[in-house]
């Protein structure tokens, strides 16, 4: 038995129309949380986010947020701490891009890379700093399982995944006992708007699935959680698969 950590009450969301970020928001609001900012490239989307959890009773701002402009990072969450003081980032932008088209145009590639990795590299360790700063925190990346494993099917998407995994542990293990708590969720197939039409990889999950395991590994304080976490073992597996055999699986 251990104590569980007390939850959020001051949540900063990078990615604001994400919907597993805004499911794993409204469970946390339910759970106490009260004050969010809602980061994000302005749109109607951001507005009718924020609304849906104003309608929660929870005192929420927006603010201007561009994963692809990482000099502008700094001013702009350099902002949100000097207001008050932030329980939680939670990292929750990227792009799944279109794999088949992605390959034959490099430069729709290379924005999946930036966006997903480049992009998050610079917003967590900005954000890193100033929980760092301010003596506690936690931050909450949203990686991949896609990211344990180059799959013919999304190896665009999953090698960004991959470099913003091991980017996340390597800054968990730097800000160990520095009071800041690093923690990485690995979704399998999250069934979202933005995943309709695509085929169903095995052990799909959703977004309220999702938050229900970021809310648990908040109060136990892991450093890395799997959404189903039937995910651990079987990547533990198919990751000693022969590559002969691995590209002939049905994933």
């Amino acid at each position: 038995m251990f104590d569980l950590e007390p939850l959020p009450r001051s949540l900063l969301v990078l990615g604001g129309t994400s919907e597993i970020a805004l499911a794993t928001v409204r469970r946390l609001i339910a759970r106490g949380a009260r004050t969010v900012r809602l980061a994000g490239r302005p749109s109607p989307g951001l507005e009718q986010a924020a609304e849906s959890l104003r309608a929660l009773s929870a005192d929420v701002h927006t603010l201007a947020f561009d994963a692809l402009d990482p000099e502008s990072h700094e001013p702009v969450l350099g902002k949100v701490f000097a207001e008050g003081g932030v329980d939680l980032v939670l990292l929750a932008f990227g792009i799944l891009g279109d794999q088949a088209h992605d390959e034959r145009d490099p430069l729709r590639a290379v924005r999946v890379a930036q966006t997903n990795y480049t992009g998050a590299v610079s917003a967590g360790l900005v954000a890193a700093r100033a929980l760092q700063a301010q003596g506690h925190g936690s931050l909450v990346v949203l990686s991949s399982v896609a990211g344990d494993r180059a799959r013919r099917v999304d190896f665009i998407y999953g090698s960004s995944k991959a470099g913003l995994d091991t980017f996340a542990q390597g800054l968990g293990d730097a800000l160990y006992g520095t009071g800041v708590h690093v923690m990485v969720v690995r979704p399998g197939f999250v069934v979202t708007r933005r995943t309709a039409g695509l085929p169903r990889a095995p052990f799909a999950t959703t977004p309220e699935a999702v938050a229900t395991a970021v809310e648990l590994g908040l109060r136990r304080r892991s450093e890395t959680v799997w959404v189903p976490g039937v995910l651990r073992p079987v990547t533990a597996v198919l990751r000693h698969v022969p590559r002969t055999v691995f590209r002939r699986l049905p994933l």
